[in-house]
């Protein structure tokens, strides 16, 4: 129906929107303190609670919700630091509405 096709394209904006405005500023903030982004493994977790072996530096939290929001479709974002598709920063991205990783409908930050 065309209801569906509306909150489709609502929960794709929705999307898009986290990954590239809502958590670059988290991010940026993180880097600056931490001297680099977090790690692959470390994840967007550290935003919110301090890695072990780094304690000291961190000034956090640089994420205001208590805990990462997931993707539209229920699903945890994907973070790779360093990035495939942005070779110098950070991939980020939704596996979009069918859920499955590196499909046509995964809503990235490139």
């Amino acid at each position: 129906t065309n209801l569906d096709t509306i909150f489709g394209n609502a929960k794709g904006t929705t999307a898009k929107l986290f990954v590239s405005e809502s958590i670059k500023l988290p991010l940026r903030s993180y880097r600056i303190a931490m001297r680099d982004y977090p790690s692959t493994s470390d994840g967007l977790q550290v935003l919110i609670t301090a890695p072990a072996s780094k304690t000291e530096q961190w000034h956090g939290p640089y994420f205001s919700d208590p805990k990462i929001p997931l993707d539209p479709w229920g699903e945890p974002y994907v973070y790779h630091y360093p990035g495939v598709h942005n070779k110098s920063g950070y991939d980020i991205y939704s596996k979009g509405p069918d859920k499955q990783d590196g499909t046509a409908d995964d809503i990235g930050n490139w």
